[in-house]
């Protein structure tokens, strides 16, 4: 039994003693931006000055329309998540009906309002719409009808 302690005590200290020597770390730093984007985003941030965007492409897309439990909802255009009426991130502004939850009234800028679904897309020259779909439909199985 003494002999398990002392390996024990020897296994414990040789422990300690290499936690306590130093390590070299290597400093990870930013991953996401240059260093000039960070300091212009930090000036933003600190002035609290949004960046104005607009509506890049020829088409806008409706990606998807989340609520939350306060009834606000969260649209995503091309790709990009924003709150209701915050045209700010995408230069879009959106406003969700609360009859029909699966689509949104599209605004790009100065631009005719468009509506649209979940899912479709529309080219913003030309009006013309698509479901992305290719010709195909989805189909929501029924369940059984009860006895």
């Amino acid at each position: 039994m003494s002999c398990f302690r002392r390996s024990l005590s020897g296994f414990i200290g040789t422990t300690m003693l290499t936690l306590a020597l130093p390590v070299e770390a290597q400093e990870l730093g930013r991953l996401f931006f240059t260093p000039e984007r960070r300091v212009l985003l930090e000036r933003q941030r600190t002035q609290n000055v949004q960046e104005a965007r607009t509506l890049q492409g020829t088409t806008m897309s409706l990606d998807g329309v989340v609520y939350r439990s306060s009834g606000k909802a969260t649209v995503w255009i091309n790709q990009q998540a924003q709150t209701e009426n915050d045209s700010s991130r995408t230069g879009v502004s959106a406003v969700v009906s609360g009859k029909t939850p699966s689509s949104a009234l599209l605004t790009p800028g100065e631009e005719t309002p468009t509506q649209l679904k979940v899912g479709e897309t529309v080219n913003r020259a030309t009006g013309e719409r698509n479901t992305r779909l290719g010709g195909g439909v989805v189909v929501t199985p029924t369940p059984p009808a009860r006895r």
